[in-house]
């Protein structure tokens, strides 16, 4: 198995951060997604890291789903942002650093990538010295998140391009991109090289990956490894059964090619 595995914190967060770091240890999972820097230290006595950080939280609110790079009025508060935060990810080992597009608000698709590319570039830089990638989240604007912009592939393909930097990548969600235009093998294959993580759920409903969804995650563990994909794979659905640990060690097995 060329990737390694992780899980979203906030999937589990009734369960508390030390519990769910021996859990990750006795499963063989690598990986705890979705924590802010200073969170980091309670997880790295179990032998694991965190791949890519939570949201900023910041007191404007910049930086989360809605409210980010689509909107030049609130590039100056997110640089001064991720300027903080790409040094502390970086002390604190997590090597992927999360970012959104926001909300369209009438934006075109076009308006937005120029947009988002105008905020982000003068971030590369920084990431590059501290060793580390911007990720952009696809998300589906159709059921969880209405109006969110980078909600196509080809959209966030798009301004990867337009920004031809190493330093930033996709962050894949399997569960969402599903939802919003399917095709999941093939889109895969033909995105691998714009793709730096991976987040799992069933659909629908974002669940368990079990016999319960449409999604037969097998195959689509396959068509990442075939793709040479090193990263990290992260398991962020919502548990339903009673025994949570349970249903993320079946997750595991699901997806261990």
């Amino acid at each position: 198995m060329s990737f390694q595995h992780s899980v979203c914190r906030w999937c589990f967060e009734s369960t508390p951060l030390s519990t769910l770091a021996e859990w990750c240890r006795d499963l063989g999972i690598q990986g705890i997604d979705l924590l802010h820097p200073p969170e980091v230290a309670e997880i790295t006595s179990f032998g694991l890291c965190c791949p890519v950080t939570a949201a900023p939280e910041h007191e404007s609110g910049l930086g989360c789903i809605e409210k980010s790079f689509n909107k030049p009025e609130h590039h100056a508060t997110l640089l001064e942002i991720y300027q903080k935060l790409i040094p502390e990810a970086a002390e604190a080992g997590i090597r992927n650093v999360i970012t959104f597009s926001g909300n369209r608000e009438g934006l075109s698709d076009a308006e937005g990538i120029e947009n988002c590319a105008r905020g982000l570039e003068p971030l590369l830089d920084l990431a590059d010295k501290y060793d580390v990638t911007l990720i952009m989240e696809l998300l589906n604007s159709k059921v969880d998140h209405p109006d969110y912009q980078c909600d196509h592939t080809d959209w966030g393909i798009a301004l990867c391009e337009k920004l031809d930097s190493p330093r930033f990548k996709l962050l894949y969600d399997i569960y969402h991109m599903q939802v919003m235009e399917g095709d999941v093998v093939a889109t895969i294959k033909r995105a691998a090289p714009y793709i730096g993580h991976y987040h799992t759920a069933g659909v629908p409903g974002r669940h368990e990956i079990d016999e319960s969804q449409e999604l037969y995650y097998p195959a689509i563990i396959k068509a990442i490894e075939a793709t040479g994909y090193d990263g990290f794979v992260a398991q962020e659905f919502i548990p339903t059964w009673g025994d949570q640990r349970a249903a993320l060690a079946d997750a595991i097995v699901r997806c261990s090619g």
